[in-house]
């Protein structure tokens, strides 16, 4: 059970990164110049995405697809501890394996690194805050209140997020990471990723507090 548990953990963030990056490319590449209609393109794919990995992989593994969620679950008591570093590994292959996936199909370099370098800033940092701990919110409050529309929060809070947030929403460290080894719409410059992902553990941890008093399930 556990190996199919890894496989789809895996398995849901390559498919994850290639929503990310491959419709960030296409996007690009038909939206001649206008930055707007790429990032709704991209936004839209990337919920859509999401909705279908959670459907489909979240009864195997949970679908976590995230760092930040596979710790917020342990803290909660509600994923095994010596499963964490498992799941954050093969979350991290699968984010890589999806940039390079996406590369190959649309004949681009598959070794690449970002240099995007406008993803950086206090602003953006804070944005990143902001960003995950939304995330956590549609989990946990989706779990407690209507765990059969988790997908579709989910799906449809990134959408949405990817335009009222000023870093686009990455709330993910394996996305974030992943989006460092490309150099398409959907890139962040290596050096800028520490914080990003700083600022999502620490998002987790004030998740872990408001959201576990919020949505407790003893009162």
């Amino acid at each position: 059970m556990q190996a199919r548990q890894y496989f789809a953990e895996f398995l849901g963030t390559a498919f994850l990164l290639i929503g990310v990056v491959g419709s960030g490319i296409m996007a690009q590449t038909l939206s001649e110049g206008n930055v707007a209609l790429a990032l709704l393109a991209n936004a839209i794919a990337t919920g859509c995405i999401l909705f279908v990995i959670i459907a489909t992989l979240g009864p195997v593994s949970g679908a976590h697809f995230n760092p930040a969620v596979t710790l917020a679950f342990a803290m909660r008591g509600e994923h095994p501890w010596k499963a964490v570093a498992p799941y954050i590994l093969v979350q991290l292959a699968g984010g890589i394996i999806g940039v390079w996936a996406s590369h190959y199909m649309f004949d681009l370099p598959i070794l690449q690194t970002s240099e995007t370098l406008h993803r950086t800033g206090s602003h953006q940092w804070f944005s990143e805050i902001i960003a995950t701990l939304g995330l956590l919110f549609v989990i946990f409050g989706g779990i407690r209140h209507k765990p059969d529309t988790v997908p579709a929060l989910v799906g449809l809070y990134i959408t949405g997020a990817y335009w009222y947030t000023s870093s686009t929403s990455f709330a993910n460290p394996a996305v974030t990471i992943a989006r460092g080894l490309t150099d398409t719409f959907a890139g962040i410059y290596p050096g800028h990723i520490p914080m990003f992902i700083l600022m999502q553990i620490f998002a987790m941890f004030i998740g872990h507090i408001v959201l576990n008093w919020l949505f407790n399930p003893a009162d």
